[in-house]
């Protein structure tokens, strides 16, 4: 038999025929290249699901992700090594594949490097700062005393003093070895901005966070206050400041008379009556009279300037407000008792006829702070403070005017009263009246209760 045949179309040319090994060859070598297509896909596949695996943050477990990337070792290598890699083209995607896998190391050692270098870096900050601190505290100890301190010495904290001043004062006084010792525990210490002013006593070579709690420890201050209440003359202050044991009596009247040294305005005409503000006022062992006295002139005149009151004003004010403080002992009089003192002043056609008529003004003048003048003592006209025989107001104050005071007669009650009498020393009631009529009938009320209580008028 032939295994050639005529040609379909009729040429007339033979054509060959396949034979069964020629077709079974065929058929084998597209089943291998369909084999290895499926097996690139499967394998390329596989290498995307060990990608994504990898990238994913959320890996069940340690030996989860261990697993994973043992996984995408072995099948790299297999990529690496699979015979349907062979040929040409193969070997380029494997040799592409090796570069992916090199850059996925190197950039795993990249970081790993980075992480290194940073902790690094963290580890030696750390270690200097702890350096630094450690220095920083051992030095402090060279300058510190190791304390607990001997001996006894008086130490004083004036207002408004800073930490840095308070420290140099302590180093000076042997307290404390060094100011950076005394201001490394002021800083370390959230109470030392309560410091109170005043005097300690305490040790020297003492450490300077034991100085400073000591300085803190009210028990270790001195109580050296002096107080001037409302309606004390300027000899009172005199006494008061002398009996406190600090200065004597020539002191405190040398230091009174020194107007520049004591701060006193031109207006007071080198006078410091009525010029001494009421108030407790802190004596430290330094200080001198003019150092107390100088501290009263300026909180009055800062009362002054805050009340509004115009320089050419002040020494009227003073004057008006000293005898009120003088002639009242109940708040609730002194705007009414205000109000009397301007109507007698701006009225001189009215009953009083421009004279004050001030018990207070005549004590002062003779030299009393209480009481009530005698006849005599009102008839005397060589006293320039009687009110009774001279009009208009006395030559300066007569005695330190209270805020209450002051802020009434800027700001008097409403009236047509020209009297008041008190009726009652006791309980310091007061009467008010317009008239002289209405006044007599008070006055014998005041009258009768001199009659009831001998030896109190």
């Amino acid at each position: 038999m032939s295994d050639q045949f005529p040609d379909p179309q009729g040429d007339g040319e033979a054509q060959k025929f396949p034979n069964r090994r020629d077709i079974l060859r065929e058929r084998q070598l597209r089943a291998a290249e369909e084999a290895r297509k499926e097996e690139r896909r499967r394998a390329r596949e596989k290498r995307r699901l060990a990608e994504e695996g990898g990238r994913s943050p959320q890996s069940p477990n340690a030996s989860g992700s261990r697993s994973t990337r043992g996984s995408q070792r072995i099948h790299d290598e297999q990529l690496l090594h699979d015979p349907l890699t062979t040929g040409t083209r193969s070997r380029r995607v494997a040799a592409e594949r090796a570069r992916v896998l090199k850059r996925r190391r190197n950039a795993k050692i990249r970081t790993a490097f980075v992480i290194v270098a940073v902790l690094a870096v963290i580890a030696l900050c750390v270690y200097i700062a702890v350096g630094a601190i450690s220095s920083s505290r051992s030095q402090t100890g060279a300058l510190d005393y190791p304390g607990p301190g001997s001996g006894e010495v008086e130490v004083v904290v004036n207002p408004g003093d800073s930490g840095g001043v308070i420290g140099a004062n302590l180093v000076k006084l042997g307290v404390v070895k060094s100011e950076d010792a005394f201001l490394q525990a002021w800083v370390d210490n959230a109470a030392a901005n309560s410091l109170q002013p005043g005097t300690y006593l305490l040790k020297k070579e003492m450490r300077a966070v034991d100085a400073l709690a000591a300085l803190l420890d009210p028990s270790n201050r001195s109580s050296n206050a002096v107080t001037v209440p409302p309606g004390f003359t300027k000899e009172q202050v005199v006494e008061r400041l002398s009996s406190f044991g600090n200065f004597s009596a020539d002191e405190v009247e040398a230091a009174m008379s020194d107007a520049a040294g004591i701060g006193l305005p031109a207006e007071a005409n080198g006078d410091a009556e009525g010029w001494l503000a009421p108030g407790s006022y802190e004596v430290h062992s330094d200080d001198k009279p003019q150092d107390v006295i100088a501290a009263m002139v300026t909180a009055m005149k800062a009362k002054l300037d805050g009340l509004g009151v115009p320089e050419d004003q002040r020494q009227e004010l003073l004057i008006k407000a000293s005898i009120l403080e003088r002639e009242v002992n109940i708040e609730q009089y002194y705007p009414m008792v205000a109000r009397v003192i301007e109507n007698r002043l701006t009225q001189p056609q009215a009953e009083t006829v421009g004279y004050l008529n001030m018990d207070s003004t005549v004590l002062y003048g003779v030299g009393k702070v209480g009481g009530v003048p005698t006849a005599n003592e009102v008839a005397d006209e060589s006293n320039p403070y009687n009110t009774y025989k001279h009009k208009g107001l006395p030559p300066g104050p007569i005695s330190s005017p209270s805020d209450l005071a002051l802020e009434s007669m800027l700001n008097p009650a409403d009236g047509d009263w020209l009297y008041f009498v008190t009726v009652n020393l006791d309980t310091g009631e007061t009467k008010f009246a317009a008239t002289l009529e209405e006044q007599e009938k008070n006055r014998a009320l005041f009258d009768q209760w001199c009659t009831d209580n001998p030896g109190k008028c």
